[in-house]
């Protein structure tokens, strides 16, 4: 059994623990998030691998995009063979329009088995009437310098006049 606890991403706590079978998939376990926190569960979703920084990893969608056999999809993806250890982590994003980000934390795992699993044990905060928002920075780039110094074989950019063609 594990217990999972899983934190939105938003200013205010918003948190649910719950207890579920290891035995289950991701899939499972995107519906049991997506209902403990008052979602139907309708919408695409992924989970993301990531370390102990909660640096976003490998994709984990709902439905496997690839090829034919190629790819990972939550239904394959049982929760004691990606989540094996306490303190492993995802990250979950329930429905790509709005962005709802989630922070998926293993607390502990035991050998009990219950009959009375999925179960949500603790449910701290509101869920807000919108996602928040995200900012998306991608690390600055410094592989030409300045924007000043873009040359090419024609002499500097900018004295390129448009104009006279």
């Amino acid at each position: 059994m594990y217990k999972i606890r899983v934190i939105l991403d938003t200013k205010e706590d918003v948190i649910r623990t719950i207890l579920v079978d290891d035995k289950l998939n991701l899939e499972d376990l995107h519906l049991i998030i997506a209902k403990s926190f008052g979602f139907e569960g309708q919408e695409m979703a992924s989970f993301y691998r990531t370390d102990d920084e909660w640096n976003q990893g490998e994709e984990i969608p709902l439905f496997n995009m690839a090829e034919a056999g190629e790819g990972i999809s939550m239904q394959t993806c049982i929760l004691k063979d990606t989540l094996p250890e306490e303190n492993d982590k995802l990250i979950y994003v329930y429905d790509f329009l709005n962005m709802w980000t989630f922070y998926v934390d293993v607390v502990e795992i035991t050998d009990d088995k219950r009959g009375d699993l999925p179960q949500t044990i603790l449910s701290v905060g509101e869920i807000p009437e919108e996602a928040p928002e995200k900012e998306f920075v991608a690390d600055k780039l410094d592989e030409f310098g300045d924007d000043g110094d873009i040359d090419d074989e024609f002499g500097h950019f900018d004295d390129f006049d448009f104009n006279e063609y």
